[in-house]
């Protein structure tokens, strides 16, 4: 049976903080309070990283083009937290080279200026020179890209962001944390001092409620929802305002050998003025991104026909490669949650995040990126004790230093690592490979480095249930590839009806690996 949150949530819990949402900020709001020595809970309805943070452009970074929109402050403090995220967790997160090919004199040199001021913001955390690429050298490394003039290299970060979500929920339980993924949030009722919350827990069926102090609200583009959900709950509750727009991206996954690149690619400029980007990730190359403006957020986003198309036109246009829909290995889309509304472009929308005091005692926290998580997270516990919420903490939490479960000792670091550009395997545990490799089934191969052992691992410990837990975050196979996963995914059901006792839901994933690849 599945014990990974065994120590958890009962009827009458009382905390000092409930968070729910289990993305990048949520799960950073909860390892910087549990290292602060609070009585801490994280609710996630769906899975961890189930939403936006398990579907970015797969990048680490302060935002190039954020330059050109004057935000230097967001910059700069994304250039300074790429550096933190690198050092808690390098089996995961990397540096990477990108180039930048440069269609004609003028823009080649404007792009190397922007580049150069980008690595002086970084300063001291700069992960390499900017540097000017000849063409000769462009053409190597960039085989099918349309002659360019020139190019430049520049530095970056790159990571696996599903599994970095779920070092930080298993680094939050290590410090202390009740950390549960299938738990929803059914209502809110304000207290004299704080929220009596009910829950549900999807798996067992079971309703508890517990009490907080403070509720955070961190669900991403649906932080809407659960905002009228507590606002309705006030006899004297304040007009009721939507924070979010929600912006569409979507990504294409092609086989390496068809985008053949060592390096990232960035195209500074496409036709509907959003850089495009090829990042080998994996194993595979990621293509995207676009940026559609959504009125709704459904929970399983769809890629539109004109999506679909400008993605084509630009990968042919601006990296020499004609797709088939058959190349695609796996389409995968994600919605951004994008701070204020607007009727215009969401590409010029703030990335900055926001911390709303909704009503005593409820926070809502939106915006932001993946990189700025932790700053993010130390901001909404620094707005509580200053509005007297809770109160100020005895332990500070040195988030900066507090390496995530599973990161390589200091000294295991260096040649051994592998490249998050690799293939998958068993090195994306980390430090945990070990404790895997004692089950049963290490050398019971699965598909695309993926092992019986994981499987029970994941189940274990891990806290995943469904197939969809284990082949969509636990392990990347249904956005490197749909169809293979589905192969996959009978296997991995058994495997996971007989670690857990409860239905892996097959059906529903195998639905799922249709809806991420593209029909002839």
């Amino acid at each position: 049976m599945n014990n990974a949150g065994a120590a958890g949530l009962e009827q009458g819990t009382v905390l000092d903080l409930l968070v729910v949402g289990g993305g990048a900020t949520g799960l950073g709001v909860a390892v910087q309070a549990a290292l602060e020595g609070r009585r801490v809970a994280l609710v996630e309805s769906r899975d961890f990283a189930s939403g936006t943070s398990s579907r970015s452009t797969k990048l680490l970074h302060g935002g190039v083009r954020y330059l050109a929109q004057g935000r230097w402050r967001l910059v700069r403090e994304a250039l300074s937290e790429r550096a933190i995220i690198l050092r808690l967790a390098p089996h995961l997160a990397q540096p990477q080279s990108f180039v930048v090919p440069g269609t004609g004199w003028l823009s080649w040199a404007r792009t190397g200026l922007g580049l150069k001021l980008y690595q002086y913001l970084a300063g001291a955390l700069s992960l390499g020179p900017t540097a000017a690429v000849s063409t000769a050298t462009m053409r190597q490394a960039l085989p099918g890209v349309p002659t360019p003039v020139a190019g430049m290299r520049y530095w970056d970060g790159q990571f696996e962001d599903a599994r970095l979500a779920l070092a930080l929920a298993k680094t939050a339980r290590r410090a202390g944390a009740m950390v549960h993924n299938h738990m929803r949030v059914t209502a809110l009722a304000p207290l004299a001092k704080g929220w009596q919350v009910s829950l549900l827990d999807e798996r067992s069926g079971h309703s508890l409620q517990v009490q907080a102090a403070c509720v955070v609200n961190a669900t991403g583009v649906w932080v809407d929802g659960l905002r009228q959900m507590a606002l309705k709950s006030q006899a004297s509750a304040p007009a009721y305002k939507p924070l979010v727009t929600p912006s569409q991206g979507v990504h294409l996954v092609v086989k390496r050998e068809l985008l053949p690149i060592r390096e990232a690619v960035l195209i500074p400029h496409t036709d509907d003025g959003r850089v495009l980007f090829a990042v080998p990730w994996l194993g595979a190359t990621v293509i995207g991104t676009t940026d559609t403006p959504r009125d709704d957020a459904p929970l399983e986003p769809r890629p539109l026909d004109e999506e679909l198309a400008f993605l084509f036109t630009q990968t042919e246009r601006s990296l020499g490669l004609r797709l088939a829909r058959s190349d695609v290995q796996s389409v995968w889309v994600g919605l951004r949650p994008l701070v204020g509304q607007s009727p215009g472009a969401t590409s010029q929308m703030s990335r900055e995040h926001l911390i709303v005091r909704d009503a005593p005692g409820f926070y809502t926290v939106t915006g932001g990126k993946w990189t700025t998580y932790r700053s993010m997270a130390a901001d909404v516990l620094q707005h509580m004790e200053r509005q007297a919420d809770l109160p100020t903490a005895t332990i500070r939490a040195n988030t900066e230093q507090h390496r995530l479960v599973g990161a390589p000792a200091a000294d295991a670091e260096g040649a051994a690592m592998h490249s998050v550009s690799h293939a998958p395997g068993l090195h994306l545990l980390g430090s945990e490979a070990e404790a895997v490799q004692q089950l049963p089934g290490p050398q019971n191969h699965l598909g695309m480095g993926l092992t019986e052992a994981m499987v029970r691992f994941a189940a274990r410990s891990e806290w995943a249930l469904t197939v969809e837990d284990m082949l969509a975050r636990r392990w990347r196979a249904l956005f490197l590839d749909a169809r293979q996963a589905a192969c996959m995914a009978p296997a991995v059901a058994a495997l996971l009806q007989e670690e857990t006792g409860l239905d892996p839901q097959l059906d529903a994933f195998l639905a799922l690996c249709n809806q991420y690849t593209l029909a002839d």
